[in-house]
């Protein structure tokens, strides 16, 4: 069953952002954060599900989904505009800074996970989609995450969602 996106927030994203910058921790990113997480895991699966019938097998962890050699667990390890907030994020959660390591930890360390995922949408070069624009944050999500199997067809819906929980809040 999916976890209420209240839960998400006060278990993972508030305490991500809190290892974070104050300057990373903006409603644009709780909804970015939210909006991913619900088109990449429906915030219902750790790692990938892969194969028919569908078994939790595959290469990606998270609710993020991320790849041990993708940008989540590798680029912002290495990015120039993350790598000192990533050193801060996996000594603050007692991770060793290599990449298996992180991978492996990232499946049930949602504050890691979540803090990961917003550096990789910090070392994009562009902004920050305001809230509300569905399209913006569409093409931030494509170009960071690189998703193989994009559904755009379900992205208005979800964005929708995590806008909506991010007010609430």
């Amino acid at each position: 069953m999916q976890q209420k996106l209240s839960d998400i927030v006060e278990n993972g994203i508030s305490p991500a952002l809190a290892l974070l910058p104050p300057s990373m921790d903006t409603p644009a990113a709780r909804v970015m954060l939210l909006a991913i997480g619900l088109q990449e895991s429906r915030f219902e699966h750790r790692r990938q599900l892969v194969g028919n019938p569908p078994r939790p097998t595959g290469p990606a962890k998270s609710f993020w989904q991320a790849e041990q050699g993708g940008g989540m667990v590798h680029g912002v390890r290495l990015h120039s505009a993350t790598r000192a907030a990533a050193t801060a994020l996996y000594q603050a959660r007692g991770v060793q800074p290599r990449d298996a390591a992180i991978w492996d930890a990232i499946e049930n360390d949602d504050v890691l996970a979540a803090g990961l995922a917003r550096l990789l949408l910090w070392s994009d070069p562009g902004r920050l989609p305001v809230v509300g624009d569905a399209d913006g944050a569409w093409n931030l999500y494509t170009r960071t995450w690189r998703p193989g199997k994009p559904h755009p067809q379900t992205w208005p819906a979800l964005y929708a969602q995590a806008v909506a929980a991010v007010q609430e809040a």
